[in-house]
């Protein structure tokens, strides 16, 4: 049997690299970068109590509202944190809070509680905190020819159309967009 040092000299180099390799990784100190890999780096920690962060929650309604919501979370296993906040959106980190967004397909609570659609004295559709008369402004659309209005819904503006359901704000909005005055 012949001895083959080329052989021998190959498959050592190799050993070598996988060593090389499998000890890089577990370098203390290494900088790792992106969310999940400083989570991951925290739970590799023997965990004796569970990691706290703050998260914020931002909520953009279809009216243009925007909710945020503070929680205090903490968590034992990365994976069961990422699969609670698995339909939101990672805007924000830093080394104790987080920032996920989240588009809803509804309109906002404050619309459904007193939301009014009306219209402004220069004709323009708007949305009110209450009803119009000198309400808060919330969200303003498009001016109106009042001239092409019929009586009724003009008279409906006046007072103010509540808004409770988002099929309700997409109706007034598709009712009153052929009276713009831009097309």
């Amino acid at each position: 049997m012949r001895f083959n040092w080329v052989t021998h000299y190959r498959l050592g180099l190799a050993f070598v690299a996988v060593v090389l390799f499998m000890s890089i990784g577990k370098v203390p100190g290494m900088i790792l970068s992106g969310a999940a890999e400083q989570m991951e780096t925290h739970q590799d920690q023997q965990m004796s109590e569970p990691q706290a962060l703050t998260i914020i929650l931002e909520r953009i309604y279809l009216d243009g509202e925007i909710s945020e919501e503070v929680v205090l979370d903490s968590y034992w296993s990365i994976e069961n944190f990422w699969a609670k906040y698995d339909q939101w959106q990672l805007i924000e980190i830093d080394e104790s809070t987080m920032v996920f967004r989240k588009q809803v397909d509804d309109i906002s609570p404050l619309l459904k509680a007193n939301g009014y659609f009306g219209i402004t004295e220069d004709g323009v559709l708007t949305i009110f905190n209450g009803r119009p008369d000198r309400s808060r402004i919330i969200q303003s659309f498009f001016q109106i020819d009042v001239k092409k209005l019929e009586s009724k819904k003009q008279e409906e503006l006046i007072q103010g159309i509540p808004i409770k359901t988002k099929d309700r704000y997409e109706e007034v909005l598709e009712t009153f967009k052929p009276y713009s005055l831009g097309e």
